[in-house]
């Protein structure tokens, strides 16, 4: 057990926002929310997966919706307590922690401000290792761990709580629940028991986003070079270096939906790229060869800083740096690419390891 303070929130913020490919989540909103509470209650504990007894219930917390939408639908703050305390009645029993569902933005900061105003401590773990848009798209999902009972709330007050037959059904439902809740939600889903929470998550994902936000920020103050630091500790590629000529982007059925075009500069000079993300990046096309695609991580982070740019915050001008980085092997089975694999997406295309990919593109 450790204790994570403001700086170790500031830190996660960055590197879950990198680990959460464009989407997840303003990082901004959720890291405020997070700092608030633990000025107010002090430090949050983070505990191991192997430090949960098999038997206690973990309740994970995020926000669903379209990240355009989060930019200016802010969230009162006491709706994600309503919807934490709903599951507990439900199973009637107390939480003795909790975790993030996946690996972004917001969604990795908000349950630290929840296990700050709660006293409770927060998983070193969650559902996916990365950012996925859709509900079923997460480690526990392909374990059999059912998304419902998910209770949702709104900042107008609305509360719903959802049983469903599957955990598709339950992505339908709460998509249609959340775009009447004006386009964004509060969640708490997934409730496991410590026994599936050590087989059905992804371990050290919040160490990993500090240490990848500690290594960014000492990199700008060592002066180096932030995004060749952040490729050693990830064991990433460099994709592209460009800059932004076009950005398409549309919110549509709960989702953000588009494509970004970049220009190369330096040694791209006279190459393309175009980035296609549903909420999060799915596939990076080079000069109309596949480069890089789901569920490998592809983000685009500023070319002087390192620092990640969503895909809500993705502007003309920006010059930028792409990367990718493999993913959790849990990612690479068939049962698990039939659910985030590029074909699911709609791609005419099968699944390659980014790091086959660069070697056939790149060389």
């Amino acid at each position: 057990m450790r204790l994570l303070d403001e700086q170790s929130i500031e830190d996660i913020a960055v590197g879950a926002t990198i680990l959460g490919t464009g989407g997840g989540g303003d990082p901004y909103i959720g890291k405020l929310m997070a700092i608030d509470a633990v000025l107010e209650h002090g430090p949050v504990k983070l505990i191991e997966p192997c430090d949960v007894d098999d038997d206690a219930l973990v309740i994970p917390v995020a926000m669903m919706g379209a990240p355009t939408v989060l930019v200016e639908k802010i969230p009162r703050g006491d709706e994600i307590f309503e919807a934490f305390g709903a599951l507990e009645r439900r199973f009637g029993r107390k939480a003795v922690a909790t975790m993030s569902i996946e690996a972004g933005g917001v969604n990795s900061t908000i349950p630290l401000a929840v296990a700050a105003r709660l006293g409770m401590p927060v998983v070193d773990c969650d559902g996916m290792g990365r950012a996925f848009p859709e509900i079923q798209m997460v480690v526990p999902h392909l374990y059999g761990v059912k998304a419902t009972p998910m209770a949702m709330a709104d900042e107008k007050g609305n509360f719903v709580m959802l049983e469903t037959i599957d955990n598709f059904w339950t992505e339908k439902i709460s998509r249609a629940v959340t775009v009447v809740m004006g386009g964004s939600a509060i969640i708490a889903l997934y409730a496991m028991t410590g026994k599936q929470l050590k087989e059905a998550t992804v371990y050290g994902s919040l160490t990993l986003a500090e240490t990848i936000g500690r290594t960014l920020r000492e990199a700008k103050q060592a002066k180096k070079n932030p995004v060749k630091e952040l490729l050693k500790l990830v064991r990433g590629y460099e994709l592209f270096r460009g800059k932004i000529i076009d950005v398409v982007r549309r919110t549509v059925a709960g989702f953000a939906r588009g494509e970004a075009r970049f220009e190369g500069i330096d040694d791209y000079a006279g190459h393309e790229l175009i980035i296609q993300f549903q909420n999060e990046n799915l596939v990076a096309i080079k000069d109309g060869r596949i480069i890089a695609t789901v569920p490998d991580l592809i983000t685009v982070l500023e070319i002087e800083t390192g620092l990640p740019i969503t895909t809500e915050g993705l502007r003309y001008g920006y010059r930028v740096t792409v990367i990718g980085i493999p993913c959790n092997p849990k990612w690479r089975t068939p049962k698990a690419l039939e659910v985030v694999g590029p074909r699911y997406f709609g791609y005419d295309i099968d699944y390659v390891p980014i790091e086959e990919r660069v070697k056939e593109v790149i060389g």
